[in-house]
């Protein structure tokens, strides 16, 4: 075990190493930040900010002798600075999970390989697999580039199998993966915690509500019935154990006819699980720590139904920020702003947690501020 006074890195320094950062260094760590970006708003709070590439192979030297165990905030760290890592230092989660879920292929693969059920899907790398696949997946469906989307982006919805070649020709003729469109009842995702050894852990399951495809809104306990929450709670736990993974995990599903679907994995925390910063004995920052230091992981519990909302740039008046006095004067609201620099459309800025003895309650009063913060001018809360 990794005890407090140990120096943890952290590949990448968005608004996930921010939270792990303050969660590391109020348990006593140090944390050294590699990210090229010099406003990182990691780096900004880190013990020690490295502002370089992620293949910078001095950089990587440095962590590796600085650092007693290493962690990420997002997937899309390039898998030899893993391995690299990995042959000097504790890294967790390890390349191998990493690198899989950088892949919509590899991961979708995964999945089927392991029993887990998902939307009919098929995969294309050259012209030749365009008809089969058109055959394959029934529409409407959705043509998803393979690497480096999110948030929607790399995504383009199909109503016929005669619009595939043209959809594939718009995402560059990339590696990508023809996905049916289900119908959905709802989105919920978990997050689950896996130990150095082997012990798994699920948060309570999230509800979510996605916008332009940025999450909006989740709210918790998800309302769904007990046998499905446990089937949720049990593929989660699975597909950690599949993966051998160390570290916080997030599994995003679809509930299609009352069906279970896996729609993504994301080796990291997650944005649905941010409620856990203020409603549960322990958050998925601190379990991030406890888990990449070799600890005995947190208790999970709920305390409060809570809704979570994502604050996105398009709130900010040019670089004017909201009237947070709206926010602030409720009581039961709690805001995090991620320190950014620039507000940009669709860039996620910060979030803020509702609690209330009811999820209606906090349903009710959340959306009263987002849509206070939205409308033009100073409003009384």
């Amino acid at each position: 075990m990794l005890l407090p006074g140990a120096t943890l890195g952290m590949l990448g320094g968005g608004q996930l190493g921010r939270m792990f950062t303050i969660a590391a260094r109020n348990m006593g760590y140090e944390v050294v930040v590699l990210d090229p970006d010099p406003d990182s708003p990691a780096g900004m709070l880190a013990s020690d900010h490295v502002c370089a590439d992620y293949l910078d192979t001095t950089a990587l030297q440095y962590l590796s002798k600085t650092c007693d165990a290493i962690t990420t905030e997002f997937e899309n760290v390039p898998a030899e600075s893993l391995e690299y890592l990995a042959r000097h230092c504790d890294v967790r989660p390890g390349a191998r999970a990493v690198t899989l879920t950088q892949d919509r292929i590899s991961e979708k693969t995964f999945l089927h390989d392991n029993g887990f059920a998902t939307a009919p899907f098929a995969v294309i790398r050259e012209p030749a697999d365009l008809d089969a696949a058109a055959r394959t997946v029934p529409s409407p469906a959705i043509l998803k580039i393979a690497r480096f989307g999110y948030d929607g982006k790399g995504q383009y919805p199909l109503a016929s199998g005669e619009e595939l070649a043209g959809a594939w020709q718009e995402l560059g003729h990339n590696p990508c993966v023809l996905e049916q469109r289900v119908d959905l009842d709802l989105e919920i995702s978990v997050v689950v915690a896996r130990g150095t050894d082997g012990e798994s852990r699920c948060y309570p399951v999230a509800e979510n509500v996605h916008r332009h495809g940025i999450l909006d809104v989740s709210l918790v306990p998800a309302r769904i019935d007990a046998d499905l929450e446990q089937q949720v709670l049990e593929s989660a736990t699975a597909i950690a154990g599949a993966l051998d993974y160390v570290g916080v995990l997030a599994v995003e599903f679809f509930v299609s006819g009352g069906k279970l679907l896996v729609n993504e994995i994301a080796p990291r925390p997650h944005n649905s699980g941010h409620y856990t910063l203020d409603a549960t004995l322990t958050s998925q920052f601190e379990q991030q720590v406890r888990a990449v230091c070799g600890l005995p992981l947190g208790d999970p519990r709920l305390l409060s139904p809570v809704v979570m909302i994502n604050l996105l740039g398009d709130l900010w008046r040019g670089q004017t920020p909201p009237d947070w006095g709206t926010l602030l004067a409720r009581p039961n609201a709690k805001l995090h702003l991620y320190g950014k620099r620039e507000a940009r459309a669709g860039r996620k800025m910060g979030h803020y947690n509702v609690l209330a003895p009811t999820l209606d309650e906090a349903l009710h009063t959340a959306r009263a501020i987002q849509q206070q913060l939205a409308d033009t001018g100073t409003h009384e809360a």
